[in-house]
């Protein structure tokens, strides 16, 4: 049977990951920042999905997983 959540019980695998990354930044990358961001390349999403997004809360789909990995300057395989 096909599951629809991660192991944790969450609905992405990326979420933590995301986080991660964002806070690690040099400055640090808000939320709202991030979703700036996401937004400036064409992707809407505001800052409540972000957040729902690292809290495991939201699915992520491909193509939001690689503009996320773009404004992060990481590859995809780094938020899997």
């Amino acid at each position: 049977m096909f599951k629809n959540k991660a192991e944790n019980g969450k609905n992405n695998i990326c979420g933590d990951k995301i986080a991660k990354i964002r806070k690690e930044m040099s400055p640090v990358v808000s939320q709202q920042k991030l979703a700036v961001r996401l937004q400036l390349i064409g992707l809407d999403v505001n800052k409540n999905a972000v957040q729902r997004i690292e809290s495991g809360e939201r699915f992520v789909t491909d193509i939001e997983l690689c503009a996320i990995a773009k404004c992060l300057g990481v590859g995809v395989d780094d938020l899997l």
